[in-house]
């Protein structure tokens, strides 16, 4: 072996050794946890509660950044396109990896090609939500008076927002319009909290929302018809399901989850996988994770695998519901 080879052998292994020292002394600096949508959102409080939780178990600052704009794809792109060493992670929902990649023709990333799934984080039901002081809406009680409305008030239709176009509360609200058999008319916002609000100050008629809507419910500010999964949540025992009002094709559990970039070390995916293991554990977390869902923390593979499966799911119902991005 001549000595240009014997230098490039000794260099090729001292970057060897040091990205695996790296990766087992993990962390050692700051982490950031992006997050595409506005602070006070149910993306955001999962990941400021997460990033209190691992700041305590890893003794590193973890902060997060609220990077928003195209329904998380900006944040999403970001985490893509950042160097695999643990240090710049996604708090994401349903919409970035499981509906964008299939409604933008010109993401900046690719699912889930880009990225390496660490843990599911919460699940949950969306709530159908009306304001009750919308002259619209002064004697809709129940999913039945709201099909009729919707099917009467054609000229002009309802209005409904979402987090985004795209957005997986504007696929939930689609599929039911579908199933009921009536037109809407979709408002994006940028965010679930400017689309709670526009429902607040009856800028739109319905919507379709994550688990931050249920203190305004239990305020008398809005009213709740239907919760979108095939149970009722517990946290509002009266509220029933789609499916047990006649609309059993209309089921939509959302969740959020902790991805990194692809090609993050295994052993540094092993030590955050680990880390969320054990907040899961912690009843003050748990507290804090089960206002947005229930806790539900899987493996990297099993992440990845339902990943995988509602990348098909959507398709389905976006072809169906005719949903696009212009």
């Amino acid at each position: 072996m001549n000595q240009t080879k014997r230098t490039l052998c000794a260099a090729l292994g001292f970057f060897v050794l040091a990205g695996a020292a790296s990766a087992q002394d993990y962390p050692d600096r700051p982490i950031r946890l992006l997050v595409g949508f506005t602070a006070g959102s149910t993306v955001d409080v999962v990941a400021r509660t997460l990033a209190d939780g691992l700041a305590k178990r890893f003794g590193q600052p973890v902060i997060v950044e609220n990077k928003t704009g195209a329904n998380g794809a900006l944040a999403t792109e970001t985490v893509a396109r950042a160097k695999a060493d643990g240090y710049t992670l996604l708090v994401s929902n349903t919409s970035s990896l499981t509906v964008n990649p299939l409604l933008y023709k010109n993401l900046g990333y690719s699912v889930p090609k880009d990225f390496a799934p660490i843990t599911t984080i919460t699940t949950y039901p969306l709530v159908l939500t009306i304001n009750p002081t919308n002259p619209k809406m002064a004697n809709v009680r129940t999913l039945a008076d709201f099909v009729a409305l919707g099917k009467a008030q054609q000229n002009p239709p309802l209005t409904f927002g979402s987090g985004g176009n795209g957005n997986f509360l504007q696929i939930a609200s689609e599929q039911l319009i579908s199933a009921a058999g009536f037109k809407a008319t979709h408002v994006p916002y940028r965010g679930g909290t400017p689309m709670q609000l526009a429902l607040l100050s009856n800028e739109v008629d319905f919507n379709f929302d994550t688990l931050s809507a249920v203190p305004q419910v239990k305020a008398g500010k809005l009213r709740a018809l239907a919760v979108s999964e095939n149970t009722r949540w517990e946290d509002l025992p009266d509220v029933p399901t789609v499916a047990e009002l006649g609309y059993p094709s209309v089921q939509f559990s959302a969740w959020l989850g902790l991805v990194a970039p692809a090609g993050t070390p295994p052993k540094v995916i092993d030590a955050l996988h680990q880390a969320m293991t054990e907040l899961g554990k912690d009843p003050a977390i748990r507290t804090r994770l089960h206002a947005q869902g229930r806790v539900s923390l899987k493996s990297p593979q099993a992440f990845l695998e339902q990943i995988n499966a509602e990348l098909a799911q959507n398709a389905d119902v976006i072809k169906k519901a005719n949903i696009r991005i212009d």
